[in-house]
């Protein structure tokens, strides 16, 4: 059966297998017993590394030809694979509830949508690796004052701590993107969010990199009442100049009195 990329789907099949068993090895889990969730499988070029590193792999695909092509090549693997969008199910009944890794060479289309999903669940999820568009990859990892730090960036690193692991080129894939990829590791931190809570975090980020060129003072003036706060020196920054730490203190300052 040959098997065509579908742009319906977002796929670029990766063909390197250099590449695909460096992914596979980022994932920081140790045992043979720890439970993964792979993305968007396609041919397997991933999965064949992931099943030597645990017994307990599912795996989840839109496409059905995936799906089916899966289950006849790797026969042993063939009722852990699930036919679905991986935005629409519950993660928390993948596993029946157990935490599990989270990896794959994302969709490029959806793969924000992807990184949201995650923190919905972040709970479950100690730790995530895998391939992005590199620009996406680069906004998930990325430091404050610099152009890629956003919404992205301090919503994931309010949670994990993100590292950028390499580059992969174009010509790694069948068929080649226009883009360039990149591959990122994300790990759970132990401490949890506890000066603001999150809805209130992420309408504070969201709302100040909607208008990330203006400073924070004309930004946050429709969530900051008083217009003596945003005379003090700190709403004078962009928010790419806020530490992920700051943004959560300006939020736990915000909504204090409300």
């Amino acid at each position: 059966m040959r098997l065509k990329a579908k742009k319906s789907y977002g796929q670029h099949f990766l063909n390197n297998e250099f590449i695909a068993e460096k992914i596979a090895q980022s994932l920081p889990c140790k045992d043979t017993d720890s439970n993964i969730l792979e993305v968007g499988p396609g041919k397997g070029i991933l999965t064949k590394y992931l099943i030597q590193r645990t017994k307990h792999l599912i795996a989840v695909d839109a496409d059905p030809d995936m799906i089916f092509f899966l289950k006849k090549n790797f026969s042993e693997f063939r009722d852990k694979v699930i036919q679905a969008d991986f935005l629409k199910i519950e993660l928390d009944k993948i596993f029946n509830g157990e935490p599990f890794h989270l990896i794959g060479n994302y969709p490029y289309n959806i793969s924000s949508q992807i990184l949201f999903k995650m923190l919905k669940y972040k709970e479950l999820i100690p730790s995530m690796a895998g391939m992005f568009q590199k620009e996406v990859a680069e906004r998930i990892t990325a430091q404050p004052n610099t152009k890629a730090y956003g919404v992205l960036s301090v919503l994931s690193q309010a949670f994990y701590e993100g590292e950028y692991l390499f580059n992969v080129e174009n010509t790694s894939f069948s068929p080649p993107p226009k883009v360039r990829s990149g591959v990122i590791r994300l790990i759970r931190k132990r401490t949890h969010l506890e000066e603001c809570s999150e809805s209130h975090l992420r309408t504070v980020v969201k709302t100040s990199f909607g208008q990330r060129r203006k400073m924070l003072r004309n930004s946050l003036k429709s969530l900051i009442k008083d217009p003596d706060r945003l005379k003090d020196s700190f709403f004078k920054q962009r928010p790419e100049n806020l530490s992920v730490q700051d943004f959560v203190e300006l939020t736990a300052e915000i909504y204090k009195s409300q």
